[in-house]
């Protein structure tokens, strides 16, 4: 009888307990969804602007008028950058929306400047279209410096600002465009719209964008809930990463775009960026395996890296890092930071492939790529002749991986 007692109390214990971490795991993760997915507020906020005449762009009628452009799955992981797979009549893409911040610049979290709550206050009521161009030009160049081509550019802003196409840019479009301008991600957009790895702009009203959906949205690795993944051990974790990628010569077409991408970012027509996050998050690809950038927010163009983290106060080279992969060096004499990157986007990019080129690669170019790898790893921004090092490298790995792969229906 005791023995029967004991053994229901026991039952119930446990029933409890299983009851209450049940129900504190539902709330936790509803209180996270609330927090993170604030679609209907973005949607009301954007809209209400369009419906006074404040904003406009290409997707302010269909998503507010017509309706035909919707809200579908929260992507959000955080409550400021709101993130939502959007329908838009018979295409899919991913919505981008930017909520209310505080006007500060974060070193350790975000690379883009925080706005006002109201960020639609330019260009002003009056503004002449020469005016707004001038407003560009000098954003442009206080950005990128001062390149001979940036007028090209301010041309290519005003066509994509013109939302419907008319001829001429608006007030309301102008606003759009000016707080779009803001961030690195729509910069990007629009300078490589032609480059293939580049997703697409699809459309924009005021600071939110639709741009083109990718179809895998991690370079590897597998998604676990999170109450799971606190219990695996981070050297586990990655190897899971590792265990869940595509095919070596599936893998090695994906390498082969990223490579490419470097390209198309290393001193390019507007100067050159930093990749300041190389998250194997940020990057994809589709079903034929092109390499497609999935987020772009923190690259970053290197003048405006060297503005921000130059003459930093620091202790060590480790008060010197922007984003997370961005570095410079602490001058320890004066306490502060030098404006000099230390690794070029093609170092990093490499640290990244090591292990997932590596992983399954054939034997009979194990080495050759092992080789290439450590070198392109080893590369520094302050080496002489680094540019001609950087193409030699780049152009070498590029070849190495394609003569391996050109004849598999792999690639």
């Amino acid at each position: 009888m005791a023995r029967l007692s004991y053994m229901r109390i026991k039952y119930l214990f446990f029933s409890w307990l299983v009851v209450f971490v049940g129900s504190w795991i539902v709330y936790v993760q509803y209180s996270t969804y609330t927090e993170l997915c604030r679609g209907h507020d973005c949607k009301k906020s954007i809209c209400d602007k369009y419906k006074k005449g404040i904003i406009d762009g290409s997707a302010c009628e269909g998503l507010c008028t017509k309706e035909t452009l919707y809200f579908s799955k929260c992507l959000s992981t955080k409550p400021s950058h709101q993130m939502y797979l959007g329908i838009w009549g018979n295409l899919q893409g991913i919505i981008k929306c930017q909520m209310e911040e505080t006007a500060h610049l974060d070193f350790g979290a975000e690379l883009e400047p925080r706005r006002e709550i109201i960020p639609f206050d330019k260009p002003t009521k009056g503004t002449t279209v020469q005016k707004f161009k001038e407003m560009v030009y000098s954003l442009f160049k206080a950005k990128l410096g001062d390149q001979g081509n940036l007028p090209e550019l301010v041309g290519l802003i005003l066509s994509v600002a013109d939302g419907n196409k008319d001829g001429h840019v608006s007030l309301p479009e102008a606003k759009s465009a000016w707080a779009l301008l803001q961030l690195n991600e729509f910069l990007l957009m629009v300078i490589l719209q032609d480059k293939e790895h580049t997703p697409k702009l699809l459309g924009f009203c005021g600071d939110l964008y639709m741009m083109e959906r990718v179809q895998y949205t991690s370079l590897y690795g597998i998604s676990i809930p999170w109450i799971i993944e606190w219990f695996i051990p981070s050297g586990l974790r990655r190897s899971m990463d590792q265990w869940f990628t595509p095919s070596w010569p599936r893998k090695a077409k994906i390498a082969i775009g990223l490579l490419e991408f470097v390209e198309d970012i290393f001193h390019g027509p507007y100067g050159n960026f930093l990749m300041c996050d190389m998250s194997a998050k940020n990057l994809g690809y589709n079903d034929k395996y092109d390499l497609k950038m999935v987020d772009m927010r923190k690259i970053v163009p290197e003048m405006n890296v060297k503005q921000l983290i130059k003459d930093r106060h620091c202790e060590s080279d480790l008060d010197c890092i922007f984003g997370t992969d961005c570095r410079t060096l602490c001058d320890q004499n004066r306490k502060k930071c030098t404006g000099d990157i230390i690794q070029p986007n093609l170092a990093k990019v490499c640290q990244l492939l090591k292990d997932y080129l590596l992983r399954g690669v054939p034997s009979e170019i194990r080495e050759e790529l092992e080789k290439q790898l450590y070198s392109c790893i080893a590369l520094r921004v302050t080496a002489e002749q680094m540019e001609m090092e950087h193409s030699l490298i780049l152009n070498s790995l590029k070849t190495l991986l394609w003569k391996k792969i050109s004849h598999t229906t792999d690639s």
